[in-house]
């Protein structure tokens, strides 16, 4: 064989390699699957696409990383503090421009806290009147309360409390220093202003406003069936509320029937409001507070006056009522009182479950005290008359 015929014949498969890779001949990649050839100049080609593929999969990784640093830097134009000044809370503001600070407080107001949600309260006044406001959801009692006294303009505001709910007997008031929420059942937000405590000589109140709204209270005990009285003085209340309201009667203003607004009793009849409008007409150069005044003169002299009565049974299981007043703790059956502990006698007063006992200070002829129990008919019934106990006790004494 000559040498021209030598480099044709190693030039041919070559050229016919060339060819079969453009024809459609399977990737360097596949390639390495196949069968190798045994022969030297097998072994050299498949070196040579070797190194080859090793050199492309080297320069497209080297590639790819320096596009993922480029893409990253595009995205963090800002370099990461060192470690030592990283810190946990927002980023330094002084090494930012004015634009980054400006999107870094946006996302820190993004993430702040929502405003707390507020409750919507109603309050029923004496005069019938509905107060409402609103407030934070954690706000408490006391809170809500001089809001509502600031409404009235009072300024004798110890007398009075909110009424959480209230029974044919007795009254749940809301505790001032709790959280509001926390004292009532479900989510609306309904009370009443009512007087809490009954002075026992309104004269001694310092406001006339004070004692105008002691009135409305004791209308509505009167009307509710909580202080019951005589016709005579139903009759003489009722007139008193009368000049109160409207002033000294006047015929030409004032029509036939004009106490029939003025309700004082259940089934009111009209033998009690013309009783009342005669003796409203008597009154001359008396003023509303003046009438207020006369009003509650009369009103504490009745026997049930200020009473917060509580359903109980003694220690032989008959029914009675305890009654907590100015005075102190009453004892009543059949509507009638048959005992009585003034506050001065009471040196203590517990609970235990439905339990409640009072400890008396022994009379001159005792030598030593003696404790009187009473049943309640429920463990939070016991926990609630000890608590207005103590609350009177301390309020009076």
């Amino acid at each position: 064989m000559t040498t021209d015929e030598a480099e044709s014949h190693q030039k041919k498969p070559r050229q016919q390699e060339e060819a079969g890779q453009e024809a459609g001949s399977p990737p360097p990649e596949e390639e390495q699957l196949l069968p190798r050839n045994r022969n030297s100049a097998g072994r050299g080609l498949s070196r040579l696409f070797s190194s080859i593929l090793k050199r492309r999969s080297q320069c497209e990784r080297e590639a790819g990383e320096k596009e993922d640093k480029e893409e990253k830097e595009a995205k963090a134009p800002i370099a990461d503090p060192e470690p030592e000044l990283r810190t946990e809370g927002a980023p330094d503001r002084h090494s930012m421009s004015s634009a980054d600070a400006q999107a870094a407080q946006h996302a820190e107001a993004a993430k702040a806290p929502h405003r707390p949600r507020t409750m919507q309260i109603k309050v029923n006044l004496l005069d019938d009147a509905l107060y409402e406001c609103e407030l934070d959801k954690h706000a408490k009692g006391q809170e809500l309360f001089m809001k509502v006294c600031d409404n009235l303009n009072l300024l004798e505001k110890d007398y009075y409390g909110l009424v959480v709910s209230e029974t044919a007997t007795t009254k749940t008031w809301m505790d001032l220093t709790k959280e509001i929420r926390r004292q009532v059942p479900g989510a609306t937000y309904n009370f009443n202003f009512n007087v809490k405590f009954y002075p026992p000589d309104p004269a001694q109140l310092s406001e006339d406003i004070t004692r105008y709204y002691l009135c409305l209270q004791l209308r509505k005990d009167i009307l509710q069936g909580r202080l019951p009285c005589s016709f005579v003085t139903l009759s003489l209340l009722g007139s008193y509320a009368l000049q109160s309201e409207l002033g000294e009667f006047d015929p030409e203003v004032h029509p036939p029937n004009y106490a029939k607004e003025m309700k004082m009793a259940q089934g009111q009849t009209k033998e009690l409001e013309d009783k009342m409008m005669e003796l409203h007409r008597t009154y001359r150069s008396m003023s509303p507070a003046q009438a207020d005044l006369m009003f509650l003169e009369n009103a504490k002299k009745l026997s049930m006056y200020g009473v917060d009565l509580h359903q109980a049974k003694d220690l032989d299981g008959v029914d009675i009522m305890l009654g907590v007043c100015s005075s102190g703790l009453m004892v009543y059956k059949d509507k009638l009182r048959i005992n009585r502990f003034p506050w001065p006698k009471v040196l203590k007063v517990s609970y235990k479950r439905s339990s409640f006992f009072i400890k008396i200070r022994p009379s001159e002829v005792e030598q030593y005290e003696s404790a009187i129990g009473f049943k309640l008919p429920t463990y939070k019934a016991a926990k609630k008359l000890w608590k207005v106990c103590v609350e009177h006790h301390t309020f009076f004494r």
